[in-house]
């Protein structure tokens, strides 16, 4: 197929482009500079995008948004977590519904954070809206692709997990931590973490691209550990003592509010995922490090 993509230069983005290419798949690159190939196109996501650029597509991954963890949450940078998603997303979907013949699948960004804290209960996608900042960002994240379902398209909305990589993400400041012996539980230990590893995020990825499935999936692994679990496999898979826990109180004041989001529980399962058929290749916390370690 020949597919386009959005947020390509990120950590799944990235993985995701060398995946397709790898499977033969013709990859258009959307970028917010002047094109450096003929594989990518220049836009930007706050104008219209002419549909004429993305003529033959016949898939779209959208994975663009600044990085929820990578800054203090200011109300300057919390419009910039809204801005840097609702708008794309918006402006890919209008311009694919336009299209003609119309594009297979969608394929669009989102996140667990949509379902807020519910302990230790297991959530799957059937589980509504909570009504938090992050939950708020991604319900309108997800409308935002309106125009694209509207039209007939099939949209998938990728409620992803922890993804576990050395080179980005949460895990990607996890790693440099543990490997010193730093590493420690996070307050009591006893909140979920739904993780999936970075290649089983691109497996699934593909395997959307091309089943039936539509709607939310949730992109997590099947099996959610608590946090504590999570630090004593990163000690035992990085040989590692894990001796130094830190308390909700230090997180706070290292990542104020962004702090919540490291103590909440998520007990995220991959309902949709499981029952389409797809089989994780790194089911387990254990697993899943050992990948990216």
């Amino acid at each position: 197929m020949k597919i386009a993509v959005c947020g390509s230069s990120g950590l799944i983005g990235t993985a995701l482009v060398d995946a397709l290419r790898a499977d033969g798949h013709e990859v258009l690159r959307l970028v917010r500079r002047a094109p450096q190939g003929a594989d990518e196109i220049s836009w930007d996501p706050e104008q219209p995008l002419s549909p004429g650029k993305l003529a033959g597509v016949e898939a779209a991954v959208n994975l663009s948004g600044a990085g929820v963890g990578d800054k203090r949450w200011s109300e300057s940078y919390k419009r910039t977590l809204v801005d840097s998603r609702v708008n794309p997303t918006h402006t890919l979907a209008t311009a694919l519904a336009a299209l003609d013949p119309k594009p297979r699948v969608l394929l669009q960004g989102s996140a667990i954070g949509f379902y807020g804290d519910h302990g230790e209960t297991k959530v799957d996608e059937t589980f509504g809206p909570a009504d938090d900042f992050l939950a708020r960002l991604t319900v309108r994240w997800e409308a935002a692709a309106a125009p694209a379902e509207n039209a007939g398209i099939r949209v998938c909305y990728l409620r992803t997990g922890l993804v576990v990589a050395r080179e980005g993400g949460a895990w990607g400041r996890l790693f440099p931590i543990f490997k010193f012996g730093l590493g420690g539980k996070l307050g009591n230990g006893r909140q979920y973490w739904s993780f999936i590893s970075l290649t089983d995020h691109v497996r699934a990825l593909k395997f959307l691209l091309t089943s039936d499935v539509s709607g939310p999936v949730n992109l997590t692994g099947p099996e959610p550990v608590t946090n504590a679990d999570v630090t004593k496999a990163m000690g035992s898979v990085l040989h590692r003592p894990t001796l130094f826990p830190v308390p909700a109180i230090a997180l706070k004041v290292v990542l104020g509010e962004f702090s919540t989001e490291t103590l909440r529980s998520q007990r995220v399962v991959p309902a949709v995922l499981s029952k389409a058929g797809f089989s994780f290749e790194h089911p387990t916390i254990e697993a899943a490090i050992r990948a990216a370690a």
